[in-house]
């Protein structure tokens, strides 16, 4: 029964960090981009509405993603833990969040922000464009994405500190040693793995 929401700037590992954590502790990693994806790919009803939205260039609102996700906890994978990645996004979406766990009587048990050295990261996402080709993937549009990302969860950042749930982990270095990293730092809140937790 592990809730968990990680938090990440793009190129921060979060995504690679999520699906570990995920099998780790057996539970699903729920991202909204796939989720999205997955319904305009399938071409539900959801899927449709967020397709017209993304086509002509606008956010998916909140009241949209919010019923994306509320259908997503409610599957039978998810409802003895999940792990959040790119959700929620706003501060409105963090009460949503909260009143949708707490009408089951759940909560979340930690939120892990991954910190990374800006420069650094835009130095691995640089790489990783010119490696697949993306050459309008400038330096500038990186860093961006970067400042956009560090404006907008800092309300979030702000509000799970307060709360005590935030876990600040080092992001940067082998995939191995963040992963000893976040799986130490749960451990210390007693959030077990599993195995660890029946051993």
């Amino acid at each position: 029964m592990t809730r968990l929401l990680i938090i990440g700037a793009p190129g921060s590992g979060k995504g690679t960090q999520g699906a570990t954590l995920a099998s780790d502790y057996g539970i699903p990693a729920i991202a909204t981009g796939d989720i999205f994806r997955h319904h305009i790919k399938t071409e539900t009803e959801l899927g449709q509405q967020v397709k017209a939205i993304v086509d002509a260039g606008n956010y998916v609102p909140d009241s949209l993603t919010n019923e994306i996700v509320k259908d997503r906890l409610l599957e039978d994978d998810a409802l003895d833990g999940f792990i959040l990645d790119g959700y929620p996004r706003t501060p409105d979406q963090v009460t949503y969040l909260d009143e949708l766990l707490a009408s089951g009587g759940q909560s979340l048990d930690a939120v892990i922000q991954l910190k990374a050295d800006t420069d650094e990261v835009v130095e691995r996402l640089r790489k990783r464009a010119i490696e697949q080709g993306r050459l309008d993937d400038s330096e500038e549009a990186i860093r961006h994405r970067q400042d956009v990302f560090a404006r907008e969860t800092a309300p979030l950042v702000a509000v799970y500190r307060d709360r005590g749930l935030l876990i600040e982990v080092d992001g940067l270095g082998q995939i191995a040693d963040v992963k000893k990293r976040i799986t130490a730092s749960l451990a210390e809140r007693g959030v077990a793995r599993p195995e660890s937790a029946t051993a």
